[in-house]
């Protein structure tokens, strides 16, 4: 009896748990599916008062600098977690730990001032690159904290088989440990991916948006996040409209960026 009550309150507390994720997919699903259409992904924002137009802008924007983020913070992240797990025992170690621990926890407006006071102010201008910097430093410790927990999994028989191999200590980290530990830190970096894709605060301070279709990340840029914002935040209905169909569309995205991570997962988990 004891252990069905349990069973029972487990799948209540699943349940519980995704009743949030549930009533905001279906509030967006409602508000904002019904503004999705061909010119919402194809066009770019049009000028004040006018009805139409779209997110073309802002989605290729918000690809654009998670992008430049993730070929910064990535291989940061990911290098210091492999520090950490294999040679990151002494001070050197603890202070970087620290650092990254500490990083996590700041919230996310701050990075934005940070990256305003010495990207944004000493160019003076916003900038995409501007906003990527502010969430590579969102996304490397995070990376880095995963890619060490991932790393340290991974049992010390196989680093000890590699080093009477012959292998150089370097190279058993890279060839094997990281190896075995990639599905995992894939995984991480997915969804430290997810998590930056959706900051707005530090965007404000950085990239500012931009109304019109641009590449160019020496300039401000839209994204989707911010232009989000900025709509919601606007006296115009149409604005309002796009908004929440802009909004589902970068939920969408993040859990599509979820999704992609658990199936890295279990085809790797089906292949060893």
């Amino acid at each position: 009896v004891f252990g069905a009550f349990m069973t029972g309150a487990s799948y209540g507390a699943a349940a519980i748990t995704i009743l949030p994720l549930a009533a905001i997919l279906g509030m967006l699903m409602v508000k904002g599916a019904g503004s999705l259409d061909w010119n919402f992904f194809t066009k770019s924002a049009v000028p004040l008062g006018e009805s139409g137009g779209g997110f073309a802008n802002a989605i290729v924007g918000t690809l654009i600098i998670v992008g430049v983020a993730c070929a910064v913070g990535v291989p940061v992240g990911i290098c210091a977690g492999i520090y950490l797990a294999e040679f990151g025992g002494g001070r050197l170690g603890w202070l970087v730990r620290f650092v990254a621990d500490t990083m996590n926890g700041i919230p996310s407006i701050v990075i934005g001032i940070f990256a305003w006071t010495w990207i944004v102010r000493p160019s003076g201008h916003f900038s995409a690159l501007a906003g990527s910097a502010a969430l590579a430093v969102i996304l490397a410790p995070i990376v880095a904290r995963t890619t060490e927990e991932m790393v340290r999994l991974v049992p010390n028989s196989l680093r000890e088989a590699a080093l009477a191999l012959g292998y150089q200590r370097w190279r058993t980290s890279l060839t094997v440990v990281v190896r075995t530990a990639g599905s995992g830190i894939i995984t991480g970096c997915l969804v430290a991916v997810a998590r930056v894709s959706g900051e707005t605060a530090p965007l404000i301070f950085t990239t500012l948006g931009n109304q019109f279709f641009s590449t160019r990340v020496l300039e401000p840029m839209a994204a989707l996040p911010l232009q989000v914002y900025v709509y919601a935040v606007g006296p115009y209905d149409e604005w309002h409209r796009q908004a929440w169909a802009g909004a589902l569309v970068l939920v969408l995205l993040i859990r599509s960026l979820g999704t992609l991570a658990r199936v890295v997962t279990r085809r790797r988990q089906a292949g060893a």
